[in-house]
């Protein structure tokens, strides 16, 4: 992330702004993404790990990994026998995920690092994810070819994100325009990170220019579903063999 512009109401914020603010947030960010989805962004954290499509003695990578969650999810599913590496660029963020998995006995090496240089050899995983993480990267193209590196040929790689609903459009705009800044001051944020969210997510490409842009980093067979009304989107593709 060498990226130097900072607009957060344009939902763009510098590499060290973008670091910055998630090390500000870091002790709220699982209470705030409770809140801000009712409870169910757990629930399409394991939907990610599915689409990953590793099992037992697999092996998975989780870029921007935050506090865990979805490395977790993956490490339930290679068990013990598999492997499993977060990299996030916040130290704070990563700290908590260090903790998750000590109290769940899950042997996961988090890493900090950054996600258009990612600290992995080529072809080292079966699958590499990401999950609400992607939109905050500078080069959204770097990341994606950079994800598709680090996994072997015919592994999966899969990305999580918000996005702008075709429909339900006033709804959308009341929640993340109006509703999510005022949570985050509530539940003891600035309100800046939880302002920046709404912006950084209208400038993110919709499904099909995402898939587009996956197909671009020289990803193959891409798919995707949306959950909550189209408000996310999951995708998934395969490295070409």
């Amino acid at each position: 992330m060498t990226d130097s512009r900072t607009d957060p109401l344009s939902g763009t914020l510098s590499a060290a702004d973008v670091r910055a603010m998630f090390d500000r947030v870091a002790r709220r960010y699982d209470l705030l993404n409770r809140v801000m989805t009712v409870g169910l962004d757990g629930r399409w954290r394991e939907r990610a790990a599915a689409a990953a499509d590793v099992s037992a003695g697999g092996s998975a990578l989780d870029v921007c990994c935050g506090t865990g969650d979805l490395a977790l999810a993956l490490h339930r599913r290679v068990t013990a026998s598999g492997r499993v590496a977060g990299v996030d660029f916040s130290e704070n963020m990563l700290e908590l995920a260090r903790a998750k998995a000590s109290a769940a006995e899950a042997d996961i090496a988090f890493v900090q690092g950054d996600a258009l240089a990612l600290p992995f050899g080529d072809g080292e995983f079966d699958a590499s994810t990401v999950a609400f993480g992607i939109r905050n990267v500078a080069d959204l193209d770097g990341c994606l070819r950079e994800m598709a590196r680090v996994v072997r040929p015919g592994g999966r790689v899969v990305v999580l994100e918000i996005t702008m609903p075709a429909k339900l459009q006033a709804f959308y705009g009341a929640w993340f325009d109006r509703l999510v800044p005022v949570m985050g001051r509530v539940l003891g944020d600035d309100g800046a990170a939880y302002g920046y969210l709404p912006a950084s997510v209208k400038r993110f490409p919709g499904p099909r220019d995402l898939a587009s842009r996956m197909a671009g980093a020289g990803l193959t067979d891409i798919r995707w579903r949306l959950f909550a009304a189209g408000i996310i989107a999951l995708h998934y593709a395969r490295v070409p063999r």
